[in-house]
């Protein structure tokens, strides 16, 4: 272990959680060697061989989750900048339609039961491989009966279990909402009580927890009347369940802001302090752990890296550094020149790409966990989307949403100022200007995530703008990455 790097301090009383801890910084202090390079070819030879030969036969335990392979390995393709040819993607969207549920829905492979998970993923598949017209897949999406079966899954609290007789989660909720938003199916009637439900999820510690209990009382009628607290939550906080719940939030402003007093809300800054908390020390890398105590993981790149995003568009920021002199000429420099000396982010966008580009790759190809763990099909997205939720910051962006707004028509639809908003609030997000940052050069550059999809802008577009029955402008060619 390097010298340099100081081992998290114990109390003198070891445990298995501080012996595996201390093995865990070893390991990783040791893969701190040569060029921070991503290697774009092993990923993408992975992923090629994946597709087209099939994914080893470890992977039959995932046979109820085929959309999240295809939709893990098309998005993980499109964060590599690599398009799909004509022949997979017409396989894809004919496989993609075979998992549509006949009431609405898809499910985990043929003949499936329809649940939540699975629709998001095959949905946000049918994004990036699909088309509008005949063979593309989007209008071969029963929008009507996958509506029917959005609401026959809500419950009186405002949440919606991820399946019939299946439990409630904040993560079917998120991608219950992302698909009715892509679909131009998300109502108030949909989403009545939800936000409610994800603000009552949040726990002590700043993060959310996968639901919360439900109280009722007898109303005058009879019929139970849920009592606004207690309303407490089932779990600790965790890095999925945060981000799913933050992303809910984040989509279902525009009915927040049309409810009326008292609104329900959640507590930003203990949100930021818990996700800044999660980010491992130096001796970790600049990983992130999923929850207290916990070792670093690749996948919580994005699902705790991408919550600053998504708190940074719902108005936090770091406060400003007091003014400070600049260096004098005979000042040692950094070797770095991609970093200012101030980086005004909310989380240390520099360690979380160091820890990707070090312990999250495999020799062979594919992202991890962590070493020396394999790699596999999840790991290898959401570390890549992770690493470009460290290179691009996504804001909202005021010029963007004039544009979109300008370009706004409702003549084939009755005005709506609802689904304007979600249309903007969605599309709207551009890069910062100036702050796109990539450790090892500019041949580690990734694309641009969707901070609330996890898709590219040009898909996201893609598809609401054929579902909104709207035309997108042209986006201004983006500033060179430093």
């Amino acid at each position: 272990m390097s010298a340099a790097l100081r081992p998290t301090p114990t109390d003198g009383f070891p445990t298995e959680t501080s012996r595996v801890q201390h093995e865990t910084e070893e390991i990783l202090a040791k893969h701190v060697f040569g060029p921070a390079t991503l290697n774009k070819n092993a990923h993408m030879q992975l992923l090629a061989r994946n597709l087209v030969q099939g994914f080893p036969a470890r992977y039959v335990s995932q046979d109820a989750s085929q959309p999240w392979l295809m939709f893990w390995t098309f998005q993980a393709f499109s964060v590599l900048q690599v398009g799909l040819d004509p022949g997979n993607r017409q396989r894809a969207i004919d496989t993609i339609l075979a998992w549509q549920h006949p009431d609405g829905g898809f499910g985990g492979g043929p003949g499936q039961n329809a649940h939540l998970l699975p629709t998001y993923a095959s949905v946000c598949a049918l994004a990036i491989a699909g088309r509008p017209g005949p063979g593309g897949g989007w209008d071969d999406i029963d929008r009507q009966k996958m509506y029917s079966f959005f609401m026959s899954l809500k419950q009186p609290d405002g949440s919606f279990l991820v399946s019939r007789n299946a439990e409630v989660d904040v993560r079917g909720i998120y991608c219950l909402i992302v698909t009715a938003i892509l679909l131009d199916i998300c109502t108030p009637e949909l989403v009545e009580g939800t936000a409610s439900f994800v603000a009552s999820c949040q726990t002590y510690e700043g993060g959310f927890s996968s639901a919360s209990q439900p109280y009722f009382a007898p109303g005058a009628d009879g019929s139970p009347i849920l009592l606004p607290s207690p309303r407490p939550q089932l779990g600790e906080a965790h890095g999925g369940y945060t981000y799913c719940s933050l992303a809910a939030w984040t989509m279902l402003q525009p009915f927040i802001a049309r409810m009326p007093e008292p609104k329900p809300s959640i507590n930003l800054k203990a949100l930021l302090r818990w996700c800044a908390h999660m980010q491992g020390t130096e001796i970790e890398l600049g990983g992130f752990k999923g929850r207290t105590n916990k070792l670093v993981d690749g996948c919580y790149s994005w699902w705790v890296g991408g919550c600053f995003a998504l708190l940074q568009s719902l108005g936090l920021s770091r406060p400003p550094h007091p003014p400070h002199e600049p260096p004098a000429s005979d000042a040692p420099q950094a070797d770095d020149g991609n970093w200012d000396d101030v980086d005004d982010s909310l989380f240390n966008r520099k360690a979380l790409q160091e820890y990707i580009l070090y312990a999250g790759q495999h020799p062979s190809g594919g992202l991890r966990d962590k070493p020396p763990k394999g790699a596999d099909a999840y790991h290898t997205l959401y570390c890549l989307a992770g690493l470009s939720a460290a290179q691009h910051p996504m804001i909202p962006s005021p010029s963007r949403r004039d544009e979109l707004a300008g370009a706004w028509t409702d003549s084939d639809a009755p005005t709506n100022d609802l689904r304007k908003s979600l249309f903007l609030d969605m599309l709207c997000y551009a890069e910062e200007e100036g702050a796109s940052k990539v450790v090892g050069g500019p041949q580690n550059r990734v694309n641009a995530t969707h901070p609330v999809f996890n898709l590219t802008m040009t898909h996201a577009e893609g598809m609401m703008a054929h579902f909104y029955k709207q035309q997108v402008p042209p986006r201004k060619p983006a500033a060179a990455a430093k």
